[in-house]
């Protein structure tokens, strides 16, 4: 029936999970046929810069407003915690429509804030984000004989003690035709593809073109504010405009208005659909990213395969001589021999703090499966670049979804502990339900009172705290004392020997256990640390992060290393009569956490030098040990579960009294 129970609950949160997944799919992720003279949408996100990593809402900068005035684009929940503001544009295109010198407003004068503000924006590095049919506006820029990508342009420059802002914006919008020949058409995005057999429609005979590039190059021009004051939007500038990149032109000065205009052409390329990505993707020096994943992964695995055969030919020589000696000279062996054969009535026996670490367990066994499930949907594509938001979105509902087998586990494993008592499971349900939630509520709590204080659209809006709560207590605790109440009712797992009485003293070691603990970390951290750079500069850096096959290769060596890990620690503890193992596996995988956050705040120091503000150290270091506590749930629980599977196989394969 057990088997049953957990095989049904498996199914059923699959089931979930997969349909969830069709969701996934945003506005701008499927090809959208565009007729020529169509009216293209396009949008803003907050403007954001390395220097600070606060983002603002674009509308917070003296920009040209829309005619219909600003509305939000925001597609889900993660676009919001990310700090995504989309909003609409007042940049109107039509498909295949080559338009110049389109006057699009003149500012009010700058008052002295809105100038100090405009000035203080240029000194940070902060980058404009336009977005076309779901494209990022992509910039190239040549630089000793390299050409440079970025995404989005500089709102100005300072140069010379004066400040310029980049008034005029040559957009290129790079189209294909739209293919759809009765047979297939392409749907998702990057690796995630679906055919799909289309339906004949008359509609389908007038020709289109799908958006696959979207370029920008921002100048400067000296406008003239006098000859535009009868213009109005989308007029044509009265002078033809000349966008050159490298001629600055007029500063502004409080007091005096700024001019807007830009131009758009449309160039018919031989990107395809599913391939419009690539030029985002290609990340500069990627050549030396695979070379290092694929480097590391052969040595961690070669350093993995020789542990491991250490590892089992020392075990599996010990349990052979023991069990070739008869009963007398077992007992023999069991006085003169020291090792793990001395423990065997203490080795069981009940962890201090047995509840804590249920709970943390628990939710180890939680934070695993969401990164198991997220990682491998985004390594099918379902998560791809291209739909923003949906990686922290399925991360979220993934989370809350697997707070039934926190559940289970931590309950099942008190029951284990407590030898089939299962008094309490309620209330260490509730602690499973509220522990690391509770943990990362109060660190982002802290972090967004800093982030409201500085007006960033980083900030969570107060109502989306209010659904981030309702899905704690309405969706998470429910299933986490669902799963409680099966782990209740499971039968617990029997113990091979009996416990003694009185608990054996152990014996003074030679050097401190905490500090093989510790060190035990590091072999954990060599096999992520090269993707943990990767990771960090797309957090921090605002690069592109697309390798989750590679992640996913990683996360499994990871997850097979810190079992090894705590196998090998565990049992060097019993060889030396430390019965107290329960903690000690627990940290030794765990302590990776240690190591990560320690190269955090290595990278804030030498890679992320141009950090300014204390607000923005703290945010840093703020997520920086969120995330590292998360990690040391999640490893801590593999390195847990793991000795706890190798001791109970230890000690059942051995005859004893």
């Amino acid at each position: 029936m057990d088997l049953l129970t957990r095989l049904t609950i498996w199914v059923l949160t699959s089931y979930m999970i997969f349909q969830s997944g069709f969701g996934f799919y945003l506005p701008g992720s499927y090809p959208h046929k565009y007729v020529v003279g169509d009216f293209l949408s396009v949008k803003v996100n907050s403007i954001s810069s390395i220097e600070t990593e606060l983002p603002y809402s674009y509308y917070s900068l003296p920009f040209c407003l829309p005619q219909e005035g600003v509305k939000d684009s925001a597609e889900n929940l993660g676009e919001l915690l990310m700090g995504d503001r989309i909003e609409n544009s007042p940049y109107r295109f039509k498909m295949y429509t080559n338009e110049s010198d389109i006057f699009l407003c003149k500012t009010d004068p700058l008052s002295g804030d809105s100038f100090a503000l405009l000035k203080k924006r240029i000194d940070e590095m902060y980058q404009v984000n336009v977005i076309l049919d779901n494209l990022p506006a992509i910039r190239y820029m040549k630089k000793d004989g390299y050409v440079l990508r970025w995404t989005g342009y500089p709102v100005g420059v300072k140069y010379q003690d004066a400040y310029y802002v980049f008034n005029h914006l040559k957009f290129t919008v790079l189209i294909h035709k739209y293919e759809d020949n009765n047979m297939a058409r392409v749907m998702g995005t990057g690796d995630a593809a679906e055919v799909i057999p289309t339906i004949e429609n008359p509609e389908n005979e007038i020709p289109g073109y799908m958006v696959v590039g979207f370029e920008v190059v921002p100048c400067m021009f000296m406008h003239n504010a006098d000859s535009v004051k009868n213009l109005r939007m989308y007029d044509i500038y009265p002078s033809p405009i000349k966008c050159d990149t490298n001629v600055v032109a007029k500063p502004i000065k409080e007091g005096e208005p700024i001019v807007f205009t830009y131009e758009v052409n449309f160039d018919v390329s031989d990107i395809k659909w599913p391939s419009r990505w690539d030029a985002y993707l290609k990340m500069e020096g990627s050549k030396v990213h695979w070379f290092s994943i694929l480097n590391s992964l052969m040595v961690i695995t070669f350093l993995a395969f020789i542990v491991l055969v250490i590892f089992l030919r020392t075990v599996r020589r010990d349990l052979t001589r023991y069990e070739e000696l008869d009963k007398e000279a077992q007992a023999q062996m069991n006085e003169e021999l020291s090792g793990w054969k001395l423990v065997v009535g203490d080795v069981f026996r009940a962890p201090s703090n047995s509840a804590l670490l249920c709970v943390m367990v628990g939710d180890g066994v939680q934070i695993l499966g969401m990164a198991v499930v997220t990682i491998l949907f985004a390594a099918l594509g379902f998560m791809s670049p291209a739909s923003r938001g949906t990686l922290v979105t399925g991360m979220l509902f993934f989370y809350v979804i697997l707070g039934i087998l926190a559940g289970y586990v931590a309950v099942r494993l008190w029951r284990t502990i407590g030898c089939g008592d299962y008094q309490g499971w309620v209330s260490l349900s509730w602690k499973v339900a509220s522990f690391f939630p509770g943990i990362a509520f109060f660190i982002l709590t802290t972090l967004n009172f800093l982030l409201w204080g500085s007006h960033s659209t980083g900030a969570i809006p107060f109502s989306l705290f209010v659904i981030l709560l309702l899905m704690w207590f309405c969706i998470s605790v429910p299933l986490t004392l669902l799963g409680g109440y099966m782990g209740a009712k499971a039968p617990h797992i029997e113990f091979p020997v009996r416990t003694n009485q009185i608990p054996r003293e152990i014996p003074a070691q030679k050097y401190p256990s905490w500090l093989l603990v510790l060190g035990a970390g590091s072999l954990p951290f060599g096999t992520l640390f090269i993707e943990l750079f990767f990771i960090m500069s797309s957090i921090w850096m605002g690069r592109v992060y697309y390798v989750f096959g590679f992640l996913l290769i990683v996360f499994v060596l990871l997850v097979v290393v810190c079992a090894e890990v705590s196998f090998v620690l565990t049992y060097m503890h019993l060889c030396v009569e430390d019965w107290k193992w329960w903690w000690k596996s627990f940290f030794a995988s765990g302590s990776v956490a240690i190591y990560i956050f320690l190269y955090s705040v290595n990278y804030l120091i030498f890679d992320l030098k141009s950090l300014s503000g204390p607000v923005s150290a703290t945010l840093y270091l703020g997520y920086s040990l969120f995330m590292a506590i998360a990690i040391m749930l999640a490893t801590g629980t593999v390195g847990f579960l793991s000795s706890f599977w190798f001791v109970h196989y230890l000690f059942s394969s051995v005859k004893l009294d």
